[in-house]
């Protein structure tokens, strides 16, 4: 079955990331908050996202004002669930949370038709787990983009054991018309982006604890050292910690293994509010939009 309308639930920093490519790309793209607020924000973050790319201009890899026109037609938000009913695509990307993501799949399963594929953009969850919640499991991926959406052009297509081998395939040549790579990925805890990077984030607060370097020496090492784009505290700030940590909770209960177990240091942090750039304060501070610096513990 060929997708040809894609609808997208939740319209905060990676839903509306996630429906724009999919416009982008030339499908019919429903998104779904659950305020009208909600969705008019995240709306209006798209329209400065294409803004800019036509302000970049054709020549340097933007876009001409005709084509922004053409993305926004084919998108459209709503705050009724019953609008993704004639999807042949619907991707959450809500709370990650376990149950909030069950009882929504649990509705769409009784609303869209047996022909509709279900995706969770989860980043740790368990794909498998989610799917339980419908009639459908053979019919439920996992489509795991990355932040900023637009811009980050991995996307880790998860299959589970009872994934169709058909339906695989269609999520995999999804990914691909969205112009990312899609990589195969199997439902395991972290699958393969989160399952190496969240030790190495957390072995670098562990590095700080021990007094193996300062917050600045260890991200220029990493970052002169073996060229990484940004040191792993930066980067820890760019996620948030908070975010780091829960991922962390979820994969060391998955695991039992210390690589995955959250240092005291994060925990810490997270409990005193220190969730790096949104709150502006973690291992940097950023009082000072234009120059961050580091904290002294």
């Amino acid at each position: 079955m060929a997708i040809r309308k894609v609808g997208v639930v939740g319209c905060g920093l990676m839903g509306s990331g996630i429906a724009q490519v999919c416009a982008a790309a030339g499908f019919e793209t429903v998104v779904r908050e659950v305020a009208q607020e909600l969705v008019e924000k995240g709306l209006k973050g798209i329209e400065k996202n294409l803004a800019r790319l036509v302000e970049k201009g054709v020549e340097k890899g933007g876009i001409a004002e005709a084509t922004k026109e053409e993305i926004r037609g084919r998108l459209k938000g709503t705050t009724a669930i019953g609008d993704l009913r004639d999807c042949d695509l619907v991707i959450e990307a809500i709370i990650e949370q376990l149950p909030a993501k069950k009882e929504l799949f649990g509705s769409l399963d009784k609303l869209c038709p047996p022909s509709t594929i279900f995706a969770s953009n989860t980043s740790s969850l368990t794909i498998t787990e989610i799917a339980r919640s419908t009639k459908r499991p053979e019919r439920f991926v996992g489509l795991h983009f990355f932040n900023p959406v637009p811009v980050m052009k991995l996307v880790e297509v998860v299959r589970t054991i009872a994934t169709d081998a058909v339906v695989y395939e269609e999520a995999m040549a999804f990914g691909a018309k969205l112009g990312k790579t899609p990589v195969r990925a199997h439902d395991s805890t972290g699958f393969i982006v989160n399952r190496l990077l969240v030790p190495y984030l957390l072995d670098a607060i562990r590095a700080l604890e021990e007094g193996v370097g300062s917050i600045e020496d260890i991200d220029n090492s990493m970052k002169l050292g073996c060229g990484h784009p940004m040191g792993p505290l930066t980067l820890l700030d760019f996620v948030g910690l908070d975010t780091t940590y829960y991922i962390s909770q979820i994969m060391y209960d998955e695991f039992k293994e210390r690589r995955f177990a959250a240092p005291p240091l994060l925990k810490r942090m997270v409990l005193a509010g220190w969730n790096g750039r949104k709150s502006g304060r973690g291992f940097y501070d950023y009082s000072d939009p234009a120059k961050a610096v580091a904290m002294k513990f």
